[in-house]
């Protein structure tokens, strides 16, 4: 037996779901935020002998120089969000404004088709290492100029093959026919259609970003030495894995968590259309 909801209580209830994936996927951004505050120990001060097990002062035990595995894993995922989160807004912002007006535009269309295309075939790792290490002095910031610019192309793509039935909807068809300006097509009458479209790239580009800067930052291609950093930790206590596991095994939890929580956040909320929208770019 089926039991169909009213309306009313179908809204209520998609609401409530809605309510508590965005809680789940706050837990984990909210701790990478508080986390330098709660630390028990200092970041760069030695408290254990290195590769020291857990127990004692060090509940997670200490790296390759002694320090307090949990105090930098609680501040080791500030620069990681901050960063991923500049990634996933300067990309999906720029990738929404230029996939609207290229439908109107068929040359700018084919330009972001052959961008895209390029894109895609370099491996965004290879194309972040180039281009992080021909920045002046690379590091961090270095790393996220590369990921906006690797990840432009392809976050067009989405947004134009989402915009592109749009075309032929009735209120941008009266538009053209009115001699509305193209950004005021793409802006006024398209964009707000896309909400749906621009929220669910907006997650995956942030993922995304969790993953570029954290393979950049095991290649030491961003932050360098003595900077807490998942990815760094991951690198520089992969000989001590033996003696202390956690110092490997926590920072690479927090990135897949970080990670797998807000993807699956994304996906959750992202209605069917969006996300065959994405699939087929």
């Amino acid at each position: 037996m089926t039991v169909v909801l009213p309306t009313a209580e179908r809204r209520v209830s998609r609401r409530g779901k809605t309510g508590a994936l965005v809680l789940v996927a706050l837990l984990p951004l909210l701790s990478t935020v508080m986390g330098p505050f709660v630390a028990p120990h200092s970041i760069d001060s030695p408290v254990t002998a290195p590769f020291a097990p857990s127990g004692g002062d060090a509940l997670l035990g200490g790296d390759q120089l002694g320090r307090d595995v949990l105090s930098r894993l609680l501040s080791g995922g500030t620069l990681l969000v901050a960063g991923a989160l500049l990634v996933a807004v300067a990309v999906t912002l720029t990738a929404t404004v230029i996939g609207c007006v290229a439908v109107l535009r068929p040359t700018l269309g084919r330009l972001v088709e052959r961008s895209a295309d390029v894109a895609i075939l370099l491996p965004p790792l290879l194309g972040i290492m180039l281009i992080a290490l021909a920045w002046p002095g690379g590091g961090r910031r270095a790393v996220i100029v590369a990921a906006v610019v690797l990840g432009v192309p392809y976050a067009v793509r989405v947004v134009a093959a989402a915009a592109s039935p749009l075309l032929t909807a009735g209120y941008v068809e009266a538009a053209l026919t009115r001699g509305e300006s193209t950004v005021y097509i793409a802006l006024r009458e398209i964009l707000p259609n896309l909400r749906a479209t621009v929220a669910t790239l907006f997650g995956l580009r942030f993922v995304e970003a969790v993953y570029v800067i954290s393979m950049a930052g095991f290649l030491q291609i961003g932050p360098q030495p003595p900077a807490a950093d998942w990815a760094l930790m991951v690198r520089e206590n992969a000989p001590g894995i033996l003696l202390n596991p956690w110092a490997v095994m926590a920072p690479s939890a927090a990135i897949a968590v970080l990670a797998i929580t807000v993807n699956w956040v994304t996906l959750s909320l992202a209605p069917d259309t969006t996300m065959k929208a994405v699939t087929r770019s």
